[in-house]
């Protein structure tokens, strides 16, 4: 098991991946930037290369994610400036060894032309690698289903993959809330889930799990995260774990993006996770 969770490269990337191991984990998530902005950053590379072989000799693996404002299906004025955004965070992200970037599945973009956004999601990903030819992977993550976002299904994600130019350099991240949120898994489905997951080729090409809890119901559509074995989280921890110990997720990082300040550090949850589910 491969336990990990987000934390903050307020200290560099050496740093973050100093703090993974301060948690006793064997896997981060990062923001390779400033979260709230799509601004080209100008990195520390000798840091990020010190991230790099850091990290290989913890054994750490990581995953980067993009800005909270990057989309696959931006408007037209931010086309260019996502795909230059984009490609930064993939050299950044590859620079410290990460295996990919973490971007959220595109949103509805007319009410008339159903495919229209997947018609810009794939432009928007064969313009971005086109240019790129490093390691690091774009990582697709499922959508919880807010506000029209569309990603909710493998079938969708799949899909998208397969008729981008660059399958090969595209990859998946599960959001267990995210499916719990959007109704893909309710917490009892779990064999289907699984079963449809194989069928489609989905997790053959996962590559990381977001491993949280949500305050809110299954089909509710809303992404908030809660604690693995918190009471606010309405997905039983048996439930998760019958998912997460799948011999399907083996090898995959699971990596919390729960909050750090409702009672639980995410050290204590990382060892709870350990004591719980196994190492």
């Amino acid at each position: 098991m491969i336990y990990g969770s987000h934390v903050s490269i307020k200290n560099g990337y050496l740093g973050a991946a100093k703090q993974a191991v301060a948690n006793d984990a064997s896997a981060f998530q990062y923001f390779p930037k400033n979260p709230r902005s799509l601004s080209i950053k100008d990195f520390d590379r000798e840091d990020a290369k010190n991230c790099n072989e850091f990290c290989q000799k913890h054994h750490l693996q990581s995953i980067a994610h993009t800005p909270y404002s990057t989309s696959l299906t931006p408007s037209e004025d931010k086309q260019d400036l996502t795909i230059d955004s984009l490609l930064n965070d993939l050299e950044i992200a590859n620079a410290c060894g990460s295996i990919g970037v973490v971007v959220h599945y595109g949103s509805q973009i007319s009410q008339t032309d159903p495919l229209a956004s997947y018609h810009l999601m794939l432009a928007m990903l064969n313009g971005v690698l086109s240019q790129w030819d490093g390691e690091c992977l774009i990582l697709l993550e499922n959508n919880a289903g807010t506000k029209g976002a569309l990603g909710t299904t493998f079938e969708e994600l799949v899909q998208i993959r397969n008729l981008c130019d660059y399958p090969d350099k595209i990859g998946f991240c599960l959001d267990t809330c995210h499916a719990f949120a959007s109704g893909l898994w309710t917490g009892k489905n779990s064999g289907d889930l699984l079963e449809k997951g194989e069928s489609l080729g989905y997790f053959a090409e996962l590559k990381a799990i977001h491993l949280n809890n949500s305050k809110y119901p299954t089909g509710s559509k809303k992404d908030r995260h809660a604690n693995i074995f918190h009471t606010k989280g309405l997905i039983q921890a048996h439930q998760l774990k019958e998912l997460i110990t799948s011999p399907v997720f083996k090898g995959i990082p699971l990596v919390l993006e729960t909050p750090d300040d409702e009672g639980l550090s995410h050290r204590e949850e990382i060892e709870m996770l350990k004591q719980k589910w196994g190492k």
